[in-house]
């Protein structure tokens, strides 16, 4: 039995490495794909829609970088304060001001949330809603979160790449902050596993079923986003972001990689806070299924914990086979550890690492039960998935 166990471990990681669309690699990048000086060109009308509660810490940022984009066509912000309580729209409209932004940054309140909605989805509504009533209609929608802050050519870089792919989405995983030593255990962990579930190479193949985005990045182009239903499709989704992408994949092809031009400005001090990221969305990943939560307790152990008990403790060819698995996951891992430059030692660890995220997948059911699922910003927001039409 254990060497059955060895085996399939070992099967796993093979299939990871050959089978998986090369997930690990990391090898989507915006600043690889994008040509933005290639010709003259009639540049499309962009809004960005940034929806924000209790941000007074980043949102400043966050709208001074906006507000930098040396974008040449039509570009204006809408900040979406969502019932704040410190202050947060009063900080984005003085960055506007320092900026000498007021003519393009718009501030508005959204109001109060209606039953069958999640908040940050409701706030987008709102800003949607407000720039078709009092706006020229843009040809794309730019949602981006309040904690992501830009480099100057970003926007450019970003509409290059929908043009050029005639995108009906186009998203960039925002480099996640990764000084503390929680955010070197907990935070490359989080991508590597992200893109494990969903292979940037297959989101954008257009002949794949599997379709992602990252919300804190995400360029809509207007028409498939009406066509698609718009934000009421997905009201009620706590995994918004991924929500969308299936929905706007099936109006044209989409796009998710990489940028250094994208960065998050939101810390985690405590594995707490990781617990927190984590919990708020794993079960409504799996569905709100017991049996699924058990399959996936069963699995992550089988290939990363299993590989590690079996190097340690058994002999023979199920130690070899241990080791082999073992090898392999910390060769997988070191493209993500590179990208966000840490030690190459830390993918010895990811096993134990692993099994915090499981840990965490499991307090997430845990929560749910307790009416304490989807908790972000003070809201418990945990519903049921909507069905896709």
């Amino acid at each position: 039995m254990t060497l059955v166990f060895a085996a399939v471990s070992c099967g796993i990681w093979i299939y990871l490495l050959v089978g998986r669309g090369g997930f690990w690699r990391c090898s989507e990048s915006l600043d690889a794909a994008s040509d933005a000086t290639a010709g003259p060109r009639t540049w499309p009308s962009i809004v960005a829609i940034v929806p924000a509660r209790d941000e007074a810490e980043v949102i400043a940022a966050s709208v001074t970088s906006l507000l930098r984009q040396s974008y040449p066509g039509e570009f204006s912000i809408v900040v979406v304060d969502d019932h704040s309580s410190d202050g947060t729209a009063d900080f984005a409209r003085e960055a506007a001001r320092l900026q000498g932004g007021h003519s393009r940054v718009t501030v508005v309140s959204a109001p109060l949330l209606p039953p069958g909605w999640t908040g940050k989805l409701w706030a987008l509504k709102h800003g949607i809603a407000h720039v078709e009533a009092n706006e020229a209609i843009p040809d794309f929608f730019w949602l981006s979160d309040a904690d992501i802050t830009y480099a100057d050519d970003a926007l450019l870089q970003l509409a290059a790449k929908a043009r050029a792919g005639n995108l009906a989405l186009t998203s960039v995983m925002a480099g996640l902050r990764c000084d503390s030593l929680v955010e070197r255990a907990a935070i490359p962990a989080f991508v590597f596993f992200f893109q494990l579930l969903y292979p940037f190479s297959r989101v954008n193949d257009r002949t794949s079923k599997i379709a992602a985005a990252a919300g804190g990045c995400m360029l809509v182009r207007r028409v498939a986003l009406e066509k698609a239903g718009g934000i009421d499709a997905i009201r009620a989704e706590l995994i918004d972001d991924c929500a969308l992408a299936r929905r706007l994949k099936r109006q044209g092809p989409i796009w998710l990689g990489f940028s250094g031009r994208v960065t998050s400005l939101r810390p985690y001090r405590s594995f707490n806070e990781v617990r927190q990221m984590v919990s708020r969305t794993a079960y409504c990943q799996l569905g709100y299924s017991v049996s699924l939560l058990g399959l996936t307790v069963i699995a992550l152990t089988v290939t990363f914990v299993a590989p590690v008990v079996l190097a340690l403790f058994s002999n023979g060819t199920a130690r070899v086979l241990g080791l082999a698995s073992w090898g392999l996951m910390i060769v997988a891992f070191q493209p993500t550890l590179r990208l966000y430059r840490v030690s190459p030692a830390w993918g010895v660890v990811l096993p134990a690492i692993a099994l915090l995220y499981l840990c965490f997948t499991v307090d997430s059911a845990v929560q749910h039960g307790r009416s304490r699922g989807g908790v972000w910003k003070g809201r418990a927001q945990a519903m049921q998935p909507m069905l896709d039409d």
